[in-house]
């Protein structure tokens, strides 16, 4: 519930509504309007290549071999977002801070990225999915791209003064997630609106599990 539902103080309670899709709490890193049915894909690494292997060290002889360097790292990242646009990926969410190389790359390429998600909201959309965080420099790195799932619509949403990522993902089965937008003059109003209906969901929870025992 607590992924599920957002709230914004300073309005109007009659302005609460169920929005279709997921509301992310935070800004765009990088936004490319797309229309149409477009992919997505979840990550939990830094998307710029290392250098060295985990636990290894990368010296650097002189000033033209970490130019070297630096240009093979922007040439990985620039390769990877080619090959996520092939694949028809517009949508990058991102549970670690992606540098600025990546973003740049993203822009260039037509891929929206959302940074610094939760472990919540990584469950959330995993669950809701069904697909796994993909690894972009694993045994897979060059086969097709099947960890991505299908999203309907990636926008921004303001929310009072927040700006927040708005995506619509089919889900499971057909199944379409809702995100409930709760509405107060302040804080506390929301808080107790949200209290309120969290508990009205637990018992329906709880009634149904009695009809189906």
């Amino acid at each position: 519930f607590a992924e599920l539902h957002a709230a914004v103080a300073g309005l109007p309670v009659e302005s609460s509504r169920v929005l279709p899709g997921l509301v992310l709490r935070r800004d765009f890193a990088a936004y490319c309007p797309a229309g149409g049915e477009l992919r997505a894909v979840l990550v939990t690494e830094p998307l710029r290549p290392p250098l060295s292997a985990p636990g290894g060290e990368f010296a650097v002889g002189s000033e033209d071999q970490y130019g070297a360097s630096r240009r093979w790292m922007a040439k990985r990242t620039e390769d990877l977002m080619k090959r996520l646009r092939s694949g028809n990926v517009k949508l990058l969410l991102s549970s670690v801070k992606q540098e600025e190389v990546v973003i740049y790359y993203a822009k260039l390429h037509g891929v929206s990225v959302v940074e610094c998600l939760s472990s919540e909201e990584v469950a959330l959309v995993c669950e809701i999915t069904g697909v796994a965080p993909y690894a972009p420099f694993g045994d897979n790195a060059h086969g097709e791209i099947a960890d991505a799932a299908a999203a309907t619509f990636c926008r921004p949403l303001l929310l009072g003064s927040k700006r927040c990522a708005h995506i619509g993902f089919t889900g499971l089965r057909a199944f379409r997630p809702h995100c409930l937008l709760l509405c107060g003059p302040v804080d506390s109003v929301n808080e107790q609106h949200a209290a309120a209906l969290q508990g009205a969901f637990t018992m329906l929870q709880q009634l149904f599990k009695t009809v189906d025992q």
